[in-house]
């Protein structure tokens, strides 16, 4: 799984179910623990039993999921064709190449011999700092998908406030341009009383006084 890529909707599904619990459809049977995950149904109860998949499930893309020291593993046989894991650490188990599910608790290191072994390793996950054995990225696809989540957000971030800024820019123009056209406005205007003719103009001539006649002789 790559940032920037789109998740499938049934890894985070899968990466919060819990597995191994007991079918409450087939107590009394012996293979009854619920360790298979359906890609095409993404129900809420998502893990079921074998059972279950012989009558609800036959004929669907089924995962089953497996246990290694108490944690959640899936075959790379199984998610290679369906999902990109080519940054998660593999690890051989029982002859077959495996991924966990989910990240697992660290031991803190104590004594100059771990401190040693763990300063002679380069190779680390990019989320939880674990040691790796080979150059890859994640520990886990959990890990991996948080990643990606992190790398999502971000970017839609980023675009956000590009776009803020771009909004910004563009009101700012207009407004310039808006002051700009009233000052040309408010110049047309003056211009335009200036240049008005003489002729409209009102011309006040001083009244002369009271006529009077001349006497007669």
């Amino acid at each position: 799984m790559k940032g920037g890529e789109s998740v499938p909707s049934w890894v985070e599904l899968l990466l919060s179910t819990q597995f191994f619990t007991t079918c409450s459809s087939h107590l009394i049977s012996p293979r009854n623990e619920c360790n298979f995950f359906c890609i095409d149904c993404q129900t809420p109860q998502a893990s079921f039993c074998y059972y279950c998949r012989l009558s609800h499930h036959s004929s669907h893309h089924v995962i089953q999921i497996r246990r290694s020291s108490y944690h959640d593993v899936v075959k790379v046989s199984e998610l290679e064709d369906i999902l990109d894991i080519s940054d998660v650490q593999t690890y051989v188990i029982n002859s077959s190449r495996v991924v966990y599910l989910t990240e697992r608790p660290q031991l803190r290191s104590c004594g100059v011999s771990n401190t040693k072994l763990s300063s002679s390793q380069t190779y680390k996950c990019e989320i939880c700092s674990r040691t790796l054995l080979d150059d890859f990225r994640f520990c886990s696809l959990g890990c991996n998908f948080t990643a990606i989540k992190r790398d999502n957000e971000k970017n839609v971030a980023q675009n956000g406030i590009a776009s803020n800024a771009k909004d910004v820019e563009i009101g700012t123009n207009n407004g310039s341009t808006n002051a700009g056209s009233a000052n040309e406005i408010s110049s047309d205007a003056n211009n335009y009383r200036n240049e008005i003719p003489s002729s409209t103009r009102v011309i006040r001539h001083r009244r002369k006084g009271i006529p009077r006649r001349a006497p007669f002789f």
